[in-house]
């Protein structure tokens, strides 16, 4: 079973339980994104092709994390006109875990498959917290002592 769904002008071919990278949308970690712009859902019997969109079709996400991609370096030149800019782009990404798709209104999984499904969700998110944590607590720790000097 899977789904063809269209986010930030690309298109993607996602099945339960595969992690996708998405550019950046308004979501925060262990939050859930919902897709309606389904072009295609195709399960073991039947296949439903959208016009351009599957109506009543849903493909239901949790935001495992956030990364950024590679540095991208774009230079500028022209020749004999001494003409030369260097810039960089990082894009910022979700990452994101299929954890339902739905088609006329109704789950193509079982419930058990959807809560193990969320069940990996939460645990990626807490996995990501996790380092998010370890990475600022030493940035916490210096600003408690900077306050505890402060206050003396």
């Amino acid at each position: 079973m899977y789904a063809v769904i269209e986010t930030g002008d690309k298109q993607y071919r996602v099945s339960p339980g595969q992690t996708i990278e998405v550019e950046l949308l308004p979501a925060e970690p262990g939050g859930t994104v919902t897709f309606d712009e389904v072009l295609l859902v195709s399960n073991e019997n039947e296949t439903l092709v959208g016009a351009p969109f599957v109506p009543g079709a849903k493909v239901v996400t949790i935001v495992a994390r956030e990364t950024r991609g590679p540095k991208i370096i774009v230079f500028k030149y022209k020749s004999k006109k001494r003409y030369r800019r260097t810039t960089g782009h990082r894009q910022d990404y979700l990452h994101l875990l299929v954890t339902d798709i739905q088609a006329n209104g109704k789950s193509l999984l079982s419930d058990e498959d959807r809560k193990r499904y969320e069940t990996w969700g939460e645990r990626a998110v807490g996995r990501y917290e996790a380092k998010l944590l370890a990475a600022l607590g030493g940035l916490e720790v210096e600003e408690a002592g900077e306050e505890a000097v402060a206050a003396e």
